[in-house]
């Protein structure tokens, strides 16, 4: 597998975001509230804008961006709640665990304790790689699993 990192996405660093969510279904699936095609002014000001919300491009060995996730503030800032997780449909099939990885160290990185994010329920694979992540869930509600998982 490609060796996988983090970048932390500048609020005027969009033009990669923009490039990874080109295809209006991968937007879709990423943030059904944004507008279509991609709009960065929107992006900068109403999903990435929380001063204490970080975001971050997942990079490939060749430093080009293949995904990225946000980190937003919990109920209160030792929790994270990961969202906004895409990775290009090369990538996908094996780099969703170092993704998770990726996240946590993050997460800690800033302080949190605690981990948490809504999957799908009609994306097994998703529901699945975050079980093995040690992920517990703990609600479903409209089609989504809230899960958690408390960091070491």
């Amino acid at each position: 597998m490609t060796e996988l990192a983090t970048r932390r996405i500048a609020t005027r660093d969009l033009a990669p975001l923009a490039r990874l969510l080109a295809d209006p279904d991968d937007l879709a699936r990423v943030n059904p509230s944004a507008k279509h095609p991609f709009d960065a002014a929107e992006w900068r000001e109403k999903w990435l804008n929380e001063a204490d919300d970080e975001a971050f491009y997942l990079v490939d060995g060749a430093g080009r961006e293949v995904g990225f996730f946000a980190l937003r503030v919990g109920i209160g800032p030792e929790v994270r709640h990961l969202a906004y997780v895409f990775v290009e449909e090369a990538m996908r099939g094996g780099s969703g665990a170092r993704l998770a990885e990726l996240a946590e160290s993050a997460a800690r990185d800033l302080g949190a304790l605690t981990i948490t994010l809504k999957v799908e329920l009609d994306n097994p694979a998703a529901v699945n790689l975050y079980h093995g992540a040690g992920y517990e869930e703990i609600s479903r509600r409209n089609g989504l699993a809230t899960m958690r998982r408390d960091l070491d």
